[in-house]
């Protein structure tokens, strides 16, 4: 769905690419498969700007999602530090009434 939005043709005038979109897609795959396994549910925001696609995901988890060291033999565990490395910035904030919200821009 995040790569059928942003490939509508009035955002692809603004400066959105295939890698774009694909980046995008990746960051929003990471983001709500942590917090509906960590939260149970989520809500996805998705922001399009001409210089950044910001991605936001809310989730009711208690707790609050952190960047993993990175291991060689670690089987899961990756997906923040892979949107972290793929984002220019990455928030992650607790939420007033319980929940977080994990926030990736992507710079276009």
């Amino acid at each position: 769905m995040t790569a059928q939005f942003l490939a509508r043709p009035a955002l692809r005038a603004g400066g959105l690419d295939a890698e774009h979109i694909g980046d995008a897609a990746l960051i929003v795959s990471e983001l709500v498969t942590n917090a509906t396994r960590h939260g149970g549910s989520c809500r996805l925001c998705l922001h399009v700007s001409e210089t950044q696609v910001t991605v936001e995901v809310y989730d009711g988890s208690p707790g609050r999602p952190d960047v993993r060291p990175l291991t060689t033999w670690s089987e899961s565990g990756r997906g923040l530090a892979m949107v972290r490395c793929l984002a220019q910035r990455l928030d992650i904030a607790r939420v007033a009434g319980g929940g977080n919200r994990v926030r990736a821009v992507l710079a276009l």
